[in-house]
């Protein structure tokens, strides 16, 4: 493959397979760069109130060439915008359960670390 008669074929698949095996080594070191900043932060609890809810659906579409049956399935990722004191707002991604437990208006504490949402105490 790496010889002096390259076919076009031969040098498109290397081309591509480097892309792509670069793209899984950015993602994966900034997944760990991510993780490794949010450890080093301080957990923090402030006061906030929810001010955004927002879904992410993802829908998958499988075909098995084989018996040509195909199935789908759907992701979601839930994101909860919160505004602090100071009046800026962040947004964390969080699990379907505290996605459904906030509503829009909610005052309480808020708890994160860097990016990593902790949860969130309603005030009564």
């Amino acid at each position: 493959m790496f010889g002096f008669n390259f076919d076009m074929f031969s040098v498109m698949f290397s081309i591509v397979f480097f892309m792509v095996i670069g793209v899984f080594a950015v993602v994966f070191v900034r997944g760990i760069m991510q993780w490794n900043k949010n450890n080093r932060s301080p957990r923090l609890t402030v006061p906030a109130r929810v001010v955004a809810k927002r879904a992410d659906v993802s829908h998958h579409h499988h075909h098995d060439s084989g018996t040509h049956v195909g199935h789908t399935s759907t992701s979601t990722i839930y994101y909860v915008t919160f505004e602090v004191e100071s009046g800026d707002r962040i947004e964390f991604k969080v699990q379907g359960y505290d996605y459904g437990m906030l509503v829009e208006g909610d005052r309480g504490k808020l708890s994160f670390q860097g990016t990593r949402y902790l949860g969130f105490e309603r005030s009564v």
